[in-house]
């Protein structure tokens, strides 16, 4: 049986590309966003703009509604207890159906006039991928500062020595993707951080066919910037991901390195507790475990579950959750850390040096803590 278009259909012309715009709190930018779209790529293909929003505090996801009431091309993915730019651009890019995808940011610091330029380039030429460049001749940084420029360029150098992507603008959050290319790619992409561009081109097993079209950065006109030293984190954690992540759950490194800082805080609580104040091993060691929980627990809930961050009273209620989790850790810390430092300083061995059995108890809670945690404390709270 022949299924028949609806006649109120056939006389639409089929979406060929769906501009994602990741959004959190960009309400004054959105209208902006929508009236440049419009200028930019009216009469040059047919078009729609999918704004991914963050559940804003500041009613963005309400802004766009209200457009799209009357706008046609306006559509809205409004997330619930979802966070960040890469996963946008992933569920937004999931939500179309058109022959080319384009991602830019919501701040107007990308040059929507551009797109054109980018889609033309990607139909005559059979291109994967078209980045829109500061780095390509012609483009800019616009008005950045020395400090930033030179942030920029290392992390440009980093992101290339790290994975080997020959782009000379890796960490563009700017560019132009096939469809069937970005779908082929969006099951083994880390969606860490807002570098979504470098981890396609680090993911992708073959070369991907691409050029790189210059534009000047331009300065936000509302609202703040969404980079922070989460962002940095997060751009060092791809990285991470895209080289050993194969081997190392890259949560796992995150984790682990959080566990030597915490590490650095048990030993910190003994000197205190046993060297300063005299009390016994032991009792020190009760207390540097307490302690190093808390702060793994609440830097953890920061940075390495930021996605599955808790607040507010769960926040309390996790950190309950993490420390029950963890105690059999804690008891085969210190049960096995009290053994040996017991046994050595019989033998006198080890009768004033506390840091060696402090340490192997460390390491053996440490794997328990990430094994259990991530699978109950965290999991418990998407």
């Amino acid at each position: 049986m022949t299924i028949q278009e609806p006649p109120a259909l056939r006389c639409q012309s089929a979406i060929e590309l769906t501009v994602i715009v990741p959004t959190l709190n960009e309400a004054e930018n959105v209208p902006v966003m929508i009236g440049a779209l419009h200028e930019a790529l009216d009469g040059q293909t047919e078009w729609e703009v999918v704004f991914v929003d963050d559940n804003s505090p500041d009613g963005t996801a309400e802004i766009v509604k209200d457009i799209a009431q009357t706008d046609p091309r306006v559509r809205c993915i409004h997330r619930m207890g979802r966070r960040g730019l890469s996963t946008a651009v992933i569920e937004g890019a999931m939500s179309s159906a058109a022959q080319y995808i384009a991602v830019i940011d919501a701040d107007m610091q990308h040059d929507e006039t551009r797109l054109s330029v980018m889609l033309k380039l990607a139909r005559e030429e059979a291109l994967d991928v078209v980045v829109g460049s500061r780095y390509a001749e012609g483009g800019g940084l616009g008005e950045w500062d020395a400090s930033r420029v030179q942030l920029s360029k290392r992390a440009t150098q980093l992101a290339y020595r790290a994975t080997g992507v020959k782009l000379k603008d890796p960490m563009s959050g700017f560019f132009l993707i096939r469809r069937d290319v970005f779908n082929s790619l969006a099951p083994d992409l880390s969606a860490m951080g807002f570098k979504i561009l470098l981890d396609l081109f680090a993911t992708s097993r073959k070369p991907l066919k691409f050029r790189e079209v210059p534009f000047e950065f331009r300065t936000r006109r509302f609202g703040d910037s969404k980079l922070d030293n989460q962002a940095a984190w997060d751009f060092l954690m791809l990285l991470a991901d895209k080289t050993v992540g194969r081997y190392v759950p890259v949560r796992f490194i995150s984790f682990g390195l959080i566990g030597g800082l915490g590490a650095l805080v048990h030993l910190a609580v003994m000197f205190v507790a046993k060297d300063l104040i005299g009390q016994s091993f032991l009792h020190s060691k009760i207390w540097a475990v307490a302690i190093a929980i808390v702060f793994n627990y609440a830097l953890n809930n920061l940075i390495t579950y930021r996605d599955r961050s808790l607040k507010g009273w769960k926040w309390v209620t996790g950190l309950l959750s993490f420390a029950a989790v963890c105690a059999l850790g804690a008891f085969a810390d210190i049960g096995i850390s009290s053994y040996i430092y017991n046994e050595s300083a019989a033998d006198g061995l080890l009768r004033n040096v506390w840091v060696i059995p402090a340490s192997i108890g460390i390491i053996v809670g440490a794997v328990w803590n990430y094994a259990v945690s991530s699978v109950y404390t965290w999991r418990s709270s998407k």
